[in-house]
């Protein structure tokens, strides 16, 4: 098939590598302008912009893709479908309507659950079992066009917001390019979703990631995961942000306020929750690269009764 593909992170770039694979042909790449970065404001490509042009495909950047004429030059593309996965605007009714086959979308939660941003997150955050992805047929709803196929991923004990994300991203691009044949063959089912049983999310922001300590250690615990590689969970600790890469929950309590470091050993650091003990693993203070607890008992002094910030 002719494509347009429409992407702009990381977890695009392995739809656009399969879709390539498959020996479809890549009309053109449209994913978000380019951003200054840095210190030195160097103008810094996507990740999918790149991956385009290792592959000499063409790249349109709008910052509007809405707009009439961006609109106009996509359909001078001519292209059966287009493939969307985590492009970070709203198509319009003109380009939904524009390929023959429609626009579809790689969507990473098992809808009409978590519809919106960061389904990864927060299935992580929200400690669930399960997780996946769907392959959609996009209308003008925001994830709430009909399914074509779905594939599920049962999370491992200790997955992180960034290790759920490169499965899926892996998963979305192997059940893209199997949609897309479906598709193609005539041999696709669109199943509408059941909006009664949607549920929906909302960005991830980097002050999610100040801990409440009143809150159980069970939920810090899974926080700490799903914000990890980015925002990341912190508090502070002498007036200094301190950020917790890894924790364990330990399931015995003390009668210690929220907050309080009630154990320091030579490997352990133990902090008191609203609801059970939280063990801190992997740390990062201030100024300082992420280490071990060890590493880090062994060079800044902490002893049982401080307190972190709650």
């Amino acid at each position: 098939m002719r494509v347009i593909f429409m992407g702009t992170p990381d977890f695009a770039v392995g739809t656009l590598e399969e879709i390539i694979k498959a020996g479809h042909e890549v009309a053109l790449v449209v994913t978000q302008p380019d951003k200054p970065k840095g210190r030195g404001n160097a103008v810094q490509f996507t990740p999918v912009k790149e991956c385009a042009l290792a592959h000499d495909i063409p790249v349109f950047t709008p910052s509007k893709v809405r707009e009439s004429e961006n609109i106009e030059y996509l359909r001078k593309i001519g292209a059966d479908i287009i493939i969307v996965a985590a492009f970070g605007q709203i198509l319009p009714k003109a380009i939904l309507d524009m390929p023959k086959y429609g626009c579809v979308n790689v969507h990473a939660s098992l809808l009409p659950k978590y519809r919106g941003a960061a389904p990864i997150q927060w299935a992580v955050i929200n400690g669930d079992e399960v997780s996946g992805v769907t392959i959609m047929r996009m209308n003008e709803g925001i994830d709430t066009g009909d399914m074509i196929a779905k594939r599920e991923f049962r999370l491992a004990e200790d997955e992180t917001g960034g290790s759920l994300f490169d499965k899926l991203a892996d998963l979305g691009a192997k059940l893209c390019v199997e949609t897309m044949e479906m598709i193609e063959n005539g041999t696709a089912v669109y199943t509408p979703q059941d909006s009664e049983a949607a549920t929906h999310t909302s960005m991830i922001r980097k002050e999610m990631g100040d801990i409440s300590w009143n809150r159980s250690a069970v939920d810090i615990e899974r926080l700490i995961r799903g914000l990890n590689p980015w925002p990341s969970a912190y508090t502070h600790l002498d007036g200094k942000t301190f950020k917790i890469w890894k924790a364990q929950i330990i399931s015995e309590g003390t009668e210690y306020n929220p907050g309080c470091i009630v154990k320091v050993g030579k490997n352990e650091l133990w902090v008191q929750t609203g609801e059970g003990i939280l063990s801190l693993l992997e740390v990062q203070i201030e100024g300082k690269k992420r280490m071990d607890i060890g590493s880090f008992l062994r060079g800044y002094p902490v002893k049982e009764g401080d307190f972190f910030q709650v």
